[in-house]
């Protein structure tokens, strides 16, 4: 069952929304007939338009006559965010609804994006379903960019279902697959590089990390356009994160089939660019391992030659995400593309910072610091700098090798693994890294407990400003 309808059925019902200075006359855009009757039922059930809020107001055959959503303290409607309306689709009764309200079309694109993300269930394991009501769904308003909803919502729905997804029907094979489908909808090319030709093609620090996992590591390449920018994506692919020999303990590995995360979001990213025909040439890379322990696993002390050339100490084997996204990174740069972009669930010390919900931006240069920031206040796609501060490069410094792959410290640590990251990018390709969550720790309305897409809508948002026409 979809989230929405492409038609409007004999039996709709309105959903009005209602900011809080606004509760008493709300009921002025309500129709003459139905007015006096949801005024009582507001005054009786003392509904003040709070944030979140739903008020059913019942029609006088013993119908629902029409839904109130409360906004809070939302200025005016032109400040409605998607998460505003994302509980609807499951709190409001099974039906056909559509907002009432007259909106702009960003409005209107705003309210039907936040019922789609709220709309998302992942069921693939669930024996039945057939015990759960069907879900409300929705007629597109008039206003609103639909064919933009369906392509952001198809988009979230497909890197949530890749990160809900257990390492066991994920594996770095798995992985590929799912780019190989996403790809050959778009005609996009794509070629996976695999085990030991990993050795052979250049890419050491990736097969270093994979190596020991019954399930040989690759590096998945997509190409698609062949006019326009070149937009290179990078998404840290570690479909299962054991911590290698030094252990994760049982809690710190609990979530690990998530720390494929990066390479979820960059894959959505990608089907964003390529199902809008964006029109630029896009390189999609994402190393695909799992972080093992066998006989073979690399070890802490062991020092590994990078593509780059640059020879890493590997201090902790639990700081691998840092090494696989070394070597796509380093290959990524040897074309000078216009932009390169790596999404990576790297460190706990980005959680330490800011939490689950806001994600850790690392830009090379202040001009794209303010272009990807600015884009995730549009989006509603919350980003926060961090600064690649260059006085921690020493943190890095190693008595063996070129670098470690950890600092001694245990300060900073979202900020030392930007830095080892920019060792293997040239200076003069503007490069953004964020180091993201990509889970839901907690249930919200419209993000429920699981997997979650993290800053591809505010790259979206940057790209199609940068390279769509005027």
């Amino acid at each position: 069952m979809t989230a929405y309808l492409d038609h409007t059925p004999a039996r709709v019902t309105p959903i009005w929304l209602v900011i809080q200075a606004d509760a008493d006359g709300f009921v002025r855009k309500l129709p003459d007939s139905g007015r006096a009757m949801a005024q009582s039922w507001a005054r009786t059930n003392g509904f003040r338009g709070e944030a979140g809020r739903v008020l059913l107001i019942p029609s006088r055959d013993g119908g629902l006559a029409c839904a109130l959503l409360g906004l809070g303290a939302r200025a005016s409607l032109a400040h409605v965010t998607p998460y505003d309306v994302a509980g609807l689709p499951q709190r409001l009764p099974s039906g056909a609804y559509q907002f009432a309200d007259l909106l702009s079309p960003r409005e209107a694109t705003t309210v039907a994006l936040g019922w789609g993300l709220g709309a998302y269930r992942y069921e693939r394991y669930k024996q039945s379903t057939s015990g759960q009501p069907p879900m409300a769904q929705l007629v597109l308003p008039s206003a609103a960019d639909s064919i933009e909803v369906r392509r952001l919502v198809d988009a979230d729905a497909l890197c949530r279902d890749l990160i809900n997804t257990p390492a066991v029907d994920l594996t770095p094979a798995d992985l590929a697959q799912a780019v190989a489908r996403v790809g050959a909808q778009y005609g996009a090319q794509v070629r996976t590089v695999v085990g030991d030709e990993l050795l052979t093609q250049g890419f050491p620090l990736i097969h270093a990390v994979g190596r020991a996992a019954a399930i040989a590591p690759r590096l998945i390449d997509l190409r698609w356009g062949n006019q326009g920018s070149q937009i290179t994506i990078i998404g840290k692919g570690v479909c299962f994160d054991s911590g290698g020999l030094d252990l994760k303990p049982a809690a710190g590995m609990a979530l690990m089939k998530k720390d494929m995360g990066g390479g979820a979001c960059a894959l959505s990213l990608g089907q964003l660019i390529m199902d809008a025909r964006l029109p630029v040439r896009l390189r999609l890379l994402i190393p695909a391992v799992e972080n093992s322990v066998s006989a073979t696993a690399m070890r802490p002390g062991d020092v590994i030659k990078s593509r780059k050339g640059l020879t890493v100490e590997v201090n902790n084997t639990d700081a691998e995400g840092r090494l696989v996204l070394a070597d796509a990174l380093a290959f990524a740069d040897e074309e000078r593309p216009d932009l390169i972009v790596d999404l990576a669930t790297l460190t706990g010390a980005a959680r330490v910072a800011l939490g689950a919900e806001v994600p850790a931006v690392f830009a090379s240069s202040a001009t794209l610091s303010a272009e990807i920031l600015e884009a995730s206040r549009h989006s509603c796609d919350p980003l926060w700098e961090l600064p690649m501060y260059a006085g921690y490069e020493d943190e890095l410094s190693s008595k063996v090798a070129d670098l470690s792959n950890v600092s001694a410290s245990s300060f900073a640590g979202s900020i030392i693994g930007a830095l080892f990251l920019r060792r293997f990018v040239s200076e003069t390709t503007p490069w953004l890294h964020l180091d993201l969550y990509a889970w839901n720790a907690k249930e919200r309305a419209g993000r429920a407990l699981g997997a979650e897409m993290q800053a591809v809508r505010a790259l979206w948002q940057m790209l199609r400003a940068r390279y769509t026409a005027p």
